[in-house]
């Protein structure tokens, strides 16, 4: 089922704890509502990233819309998920620069990489998923979802939250209240309020107390003010993003390689927590989740654009307002791709101030993390075993740090990459010690 979605009840109210499934939807007008929340809780990081690798960031956002669209028809609607720009290929992207590469040369090795894991994918899908609970059983998935959501607390707390401590503070307090209190519809887009808040909060500071003395987002402290929408008048109302072709180089495939480990415990990670959050058996579509992140990577960089991943972000958005319809994913990619086509719109949510981002990511993030809790408890894992406990501990730590470790004097596997392969090797290491017979 890639379309045809039911209206689920009267498709305008929605009970307390009531759920709307990926094949349901509200009312048009609601769903764009949600599909507008995804937007917002994506754009940061798609955005942002593609910057910090110094490709086009127009380009990255259309792509993503794209890469969302092919995803959810290959795996046939059932797994709503957005896809949007990875953040697991800065530290490669990095060494390849400083290495000489321009930007054909990283899209080579992004697109490389995406070959890869569209493979492998294609490997899973047709041995059976029995191959990735063998290799990711409830422990590791559990673990990986939780290094996933917690290895993104740096951002949102050395990013975002200092940017403007008081209004990140206020904006997360409006967030709990608009998910926690209000009911129905209201309740359920309760992360797009707490933007909307934290978004005219800022402007109306302004306008009282004046500019702030503060980091920006390059984290260099300056005297500004918290809503800039300079780059909004001036941004063009449409404007095709800056394409190119990918060249490659062996040196700077081998890379980003690693990286490949990453992506497939981050897209299992990510299909066991929209199963948990929906009640839904999706361990079937996990190699076409695989499959269709590699080839969203490939028709991405194929254009010069950015890297792709499932989000995060966007899974924290349903698991705050439990709707799960796969038709908010696809008007979220419809926007992203008129974003990219439209450079005005995408400066006005790239002016998202920082504080209010550190608000919302703090909450998000953190409830995706214990989603990886909560794989656990339900599959009864047990913590006090010491092959679960030492190599979970330690992945999770090294994300959350996040911690490096150097390869070369230019590259470093580091946070929530690092993390995923301290997790998933310690524990099959530590499995293949053990005495036959043990506990």
């Amino acid at each position: 089922m890639a379309f045809g979605w039911k209206l689920h009840g009267d498709g305008k109210t929605l009970a307390p704890g009531e759920v709307v499934k990926p094949d349901e939807r509200l009312t048009w007008p609601r769903m764009i509502g949600f599909g507008a929340q995804h937007v917002i809780a994506m754009f940061g990081a798609t955005f942002v990233f593609p910057l910090i690798m110094g490709l086009d960031a127009n380009l990255a956002v259309m792509m993503s819309g794209v890469a969302t669209i092919m995803f959810l028809l290959i795996v046939k609607g059932k797994i709503p998920s957005y896809v949007g720009s990875s953040a697991s290929f800065v530290g490669a992207v990095v060494a390849i620069r400083a290495a000489g590469g321009d930007s054909a040369t990283v899209t080579g090795s992004l697109l490389a990489v995406g070959v890869v894991l569209a493979a492998c994918g294609l490997l899973i899908h047709l041995l059976g998923v029995q191959i990735i609970h063998r290799v990711f059983p409830p422990i590791v998935t559990g673990g990986v979802v939780m290094l996933i959501g917690f290895g993104m607390a740096y951002v949102a707390a050395d990013v975002y939250w200092p940017q403007d401590p008081w209004v990140a503070l206020l904006t997360m307090v409006a967030t709990f209240v608009f998910i926690g209190v209000f009911r129905g519809f209201l309740g359920r887009i309760g992360v797009l309020l707490g933007l909307v808040f934290g978004f005219l909060l800022s402007w109306a500071w302004d306008l009282i107390g004046g500019p702030i003395t503060a980091p920006g987002g390059d984290g260099k402290v300056s005297t500004h003010f918290r809503v800039v929408l300079d780059a909004v008048g001036q941004a063009d109302w449409f404007g095709l993003p800056t394409l190119h072709a990918p060249s490659f180089g062996l040196s700077a495939i081998v890379l980003c390689l690693p990286v490949v480990i990453a992506l497939i415990a981050e897209n299992v990670g990510h299909v066991k927590a929209v199963g948990e959050m929906t009640g839904a058996d999706v361990d079937g579509y996990m190699g076409r989740a695989v499959m269709a992140d590699g080839i969203g990577t490939v028709v991405a960089t194929s254009v010069g654009g950015s890297a792709t991943t499932t989000y995060a972000e966007n899974i924290g958005v349903m698991a705050a307002t439990r709707v799960y319809s796969t038709a908010a994913y696809y008007i979220a990619a419809v926007i992203a791709i008129l974003f990219g086509l439209c450079p005005k719109f995408g400066a006005l949510i790239a002016a998202t101030p920082g504080g209010v981002l550190g608000g919302v990511t703090t909450i998000l993030y953190g409830m995706i993390g214990l989603l990886g809790a909560k794989i656990w408890i339900e599959n009864k894992v047990n913590l006090s075993d010491p092959v679960n406990l030492v190599p979970v501990g330690a992945g999770i730590i090294c994300a959350i740090g996040p911690v490096a470790f150097p390869i070369t004097s230019t590259f470093a596997l580091s946070g929530i990459a690092l993390g995923t392969i301290v997790l998933l090797a310690g524990y099959h290491f530590l499995r293949a010690l053990r005495p036959a017979g043990a506990a």
